[in-house]
């Protein structure tokens, strides 16, 4: 049913088997809602859809028989794996709705649906956590029910909890303990709404803390600028129904924000509607043409940044590339640097062997390479004087970089130190990182004497050396 085939960070590209179709992920679901037609579901494939969701409690009211009748895949039109979301989005709006869990579960095993989710309670972010507790309690007994009913089809398991990590922590544990098919993070919309990537990245890596093996959803994140540190972080499959709700707004999505339509004079973008017409051109249509343009070109930039995601992820860049995109937006810089207090996840999940580490930015400090990097460097044994330089053209016994810190000469030719690129003006944090490696490697090797060779812009940072330490200035560098 499911299989990792490449990993970078903690992104995969796996492969989920439904009756229905393979699903690569990080896979991306557009929305469909048959009772508003805007893009067809058939035409969803043409973008690069591999699977799509649609709303089983709106299905249930509309066309419960028809859906039973033809199976939710010929009522759709399409040949894609599908799933059927419960209705808990309506809870959130709505407060309630007129149907019963083992309702919803039954009417989606009947309609077929690949993946079948249970009416889950989405508490909302900074809920009483009395409330919190009482809901997820609910949502567990769902989970529960839900489980003896699906027998032939993937079991989604929501995981809740509002912004209460132990919350969310403990509702990962006895999802575990029901056993899913795929795991979903819920309830973050109103975080991605109000930028608030931290809390979203710090309740992404506590429920992989727990689910460190099985596909975790994002339920309703669709915007791409965010994709790729969710995708980090651990996520595998997003679902978007943002495409159609910002185009009606004419909200134009980009990698790096959304913006009003009528504010660009340029498309950034080379998908086939922006390359057809003009801003002002679009602005000058019809509301409802306007709109299933802009659409269009949101399914475009999102499919988009999965595919670029995936490559990234194939060819071991993907840190690169998640540091080059959380710099869009403060938040995503904030949220992004989570992962600092979450290393060993991290380090367990990170491949040890890249082709190169490229420093990006001070973020760079938090990856697992560098940790694997100075527990390299405590199994080299030293004679009883070593010779350490910041200067590559002396030969010694030990180099000084900045990140890094300590390089035996014999990991010269190996990742990460061996194959790094860093720039010259680094920043302040690269260099303290560095010494603050050397003093842990000087104080493990207490017998041996340190002679220090440096650039004169290093003294700075060569403060309180243990005395197994001796500092020299490099000539010409006075």
């Amino acid at each position: 049913m499911f299989e990792i085939l490449d990993k970078d960070v903690m992104g995969r590209i796996c492969r989920i088997e439904t009756r229905y179709g393979k699903i690569e992920t990080p896979a991306l679901l557009p929305v469909i809602n048959p009772n508003i037609p805007f893009i067809d579901a058939k035409d969803m494939m043409n973008f690069g859809a591999e699977a799509l969701m649609t709303n089983a409690y709106i299905l249930y009211r509309t066309a419960k028989d028809d859906v039973i009748e033809k199976g939710v895949h010929r009522f759709l039109g399409v040949d894609l794996p599908i799933m059927m979301d419960s209705g808990a989005y309506q809870t959130m709006v709505y407060g309630d709705v007129e149907i019963s869990n083992k309702e919803i579960v039954e009417f989606q095993v009947l309609a077929k649906s690949d993946i079948v989710v249970p009416l889950d309670i989405p508490t909302p972010p900074d809920a009483d956590k009395n409330l919190a507790e009482k809901e997820l309690k609910i949502t567990l007994e769902r989970e529960l029910e839900a489980k003896s009913i699906v027998k032939d089809q993937l079991l989604t398991l929501p995981i809740q909890g509002s912004t209460y990590l132990d919350l969310r922590r403990m509702a990962a544990i006895e999802a575990k303990k029901i056993g899913g098919d795929i795991y979903a993070i819920g309830a973050v919309v109103p975080l991605l709404d109000t930028y608030r990537f931290s809390d979203i990245a710090k309740i992404i890596l506590e429920v992989r803390s727990v689910i460190r093996v099985e596909p975790l959803h994002l339920f309703g994140c669709g915007h791409p600028m965010i994709f790729a540190m969710a995708v980090a972080l651990g996520c595998d499959l997003f679902d978007s129904a943002a495409y159609a709700l910002y185009a009606r707004d004419d909200r134009y999505m980009t990698v790096y924000g959304t913006k009003k339509l009528s504010e660009i004079h340029y498309f950034p973008c080379e998908c086939p509607v922006c390359v057809k017409f003009s801003p002002k051109e679009m602005m000058e249509m019809e509301k409802d043409e306007r709109a299933k343009l802009v659409a269009e070109h949101n399914l475009y930039v999102s499919f988009s940044e999965i595919r670029k995601i995936k490559q990234a992820i194939k060819e071991g860049s993907f840190f690169e590339f998640v540091e080059k995109r959380i710099r869009s937006h403060p938040q995503l810089l904030s949220g992004w640097r989570k992962i600092k207090d979450h290393w060993k996840i991290l380090e367990e999940s990170d491949p040890r062997v890249k082709k190169r580490f490229l420093y990006c930015g001070i973020e760079s400090i938090y990856r697992p390479a560098i940790k694997r990097h100075v527990e390299a460097m405590k199994n080299v044994e030293f004679p009883e004087v070593v010779k350490v330089s910041t200067n590559f053209g002396i030969l010694a016994e030990i180099y000084l970089k900045p990140v890094f810190g300590p390089v035996a000469i014999e990991l010269l030719e190996s990742y990460p130190a061996g194959h790094a690129e860093i720039p010259e003006d680094v920043e302040d944090e690269a260099y303290l990182v560095a010494v603050e490696n050397l003093k842990e490697l000087m104080k493990i090797n207490k017998k041996t004497k340190f002679i220090i060779y440096v650039d004169k812009k290093w003294i700075d940072y060569l403060k309180d050396l243990p005395e197994n330490g001796e500092i020299h200035v490099l000539p010409g560098e006075t």
